[in-house]
């Protein structure tokens, strides 16, 4: 049996598994990103970790390489560069570093790229040639498929969409110090910045009123809106109609067939996307009417990341 180990680097879990041809992952487990500052120590948490999961999977595997999905990644040098939040800053040598402790075939890609390559090879974008895959996790990232290939960009960058300065004017950062960039309102940090931005802007009665900002969580907000909370709906709101003005602005440069999203932020339902259906319809030029979709991915949520990174691989042997 052929595999790919698919790594996801995020700023607070690492998740690793073990994935098919046919883009199920078998095997997967992950650890906490933070409790390794020292890269060395970190990398080498990591080849334990696949030792451990080929150990679990059993058999005689053939291992074809290894994928990962990282912040800041560039593709085109192997390395992570300046990121957000993880601990290391600079330039990494990410993938010749990881080699010497797991040689085997690997790429590295910004994690939403990877995602997008993932929804191409796996997913719901299988049957598309232009699709935005947009992930809504503590930030906001964005994979871009034109024409059928992934667009990586000059240096690997391509595709920072959450950088994108909104001129909203409130001040509101983004992970890489944006004023009025995207990710600080269309993300699961933005959307609980919002709830107390909404605070200050409404008097309605809210359950958050007497909730500590590092107490606000995502699905506790979605609660909040299924029970009438008003503050909980009109964060929804906003956020939707921020990121239809910013998909809409998108649209203009590829034409997707679809947005494809994926992340925490999605596991609202309806509250994020019958509004943001609605606000997009309102703000896309007339000859793209109709015509743009709004998807969820088409990978299985726990393990889309893990197959996005691993599909790095596996687009390689997909003619195999």
């Amino acid at each position: 049996m052929e595999i790919v180990v698919g790594i996801d680097i995020g700023g607070t879990k690492t998740k690793i598994g073990l994935v098919n041809k046919e883009g199920t992952c078998l095997v997967q487990t992950f650890f906490r990103t933070r409790d390794y500052l020292d890269l060395d120590a970190y990398q080498l948490q990591i080849k334990n970790t696949v030792d451990g999961l080929l150990q679990e999977l059993g058999g005689t595997p053939i291992v074809l390489g290894c994928g990962i999905g990282a912040p800041n990644a560039s593709s085109k040098n192997g390395t992570i560069e300046n990121p957000a939040n993880l601990a290391w800053k600079g330039s990494t040598p990410f993938v010749a570093k990881l080699k010497e402790k797991m040689p085997m075939p690997m790429r590295i890609m910004n994690d939403a790229s990877a995602a997008a390559l993932g929804e191409l090879l796996f997913g719901r974008g299988k049957e598309m040639t232009d699709f935005i895959a947009i992930t809504l996790g503590t930030g906001f990232g964005a994979g871009i498929v034109a024409n059928g290939k992934l667009i990586d960009g000059f240096d690997g960058f391509a595709g920072e969409l959450g950088h994108v300065d909104m001129n909203l004017g409130d001040g509101r950062l983004t992970g890489l110090g944006i004023p009025g960039g995207l990710e600080a309102y269309v993300s699961a940090t933005g959307l609980k910045r919002t709830i107390v931005y909404m605070q200050a802007q409404y008097l309605d009665e809210s359950r958050f009123r007497n909730v500590a900002f590092n107490d606000l969580h995502g699905e506790d907000i979605t609660k909040a809106a299924e029970e009438g909370d008003v503050l909980a709906i009109k964060a929804f709101d906003y956020t939707a109609n921020i990121m239809a003005k910013a998909l809409a602005n998108f649209t203009a440069f590829t034409q997707p067939e679809a947005f494809i999203l994926m992340g925490g932020l999605v596991n609202s339902g309806k509250w994020i996307l019958e509004p943001l259906n609605t606000y997009l319809d309102q703000y896309l030029l007339e000859v793209y009417r109709g015509k743009v979709k709004i998807l969820e991915s088409g990978m299985e949520g726990k393990t889309a990341a893990i197959c996005g990174a691993a599909a790095l691989i596996w687009e390689n042997h997909q003619t195999n």
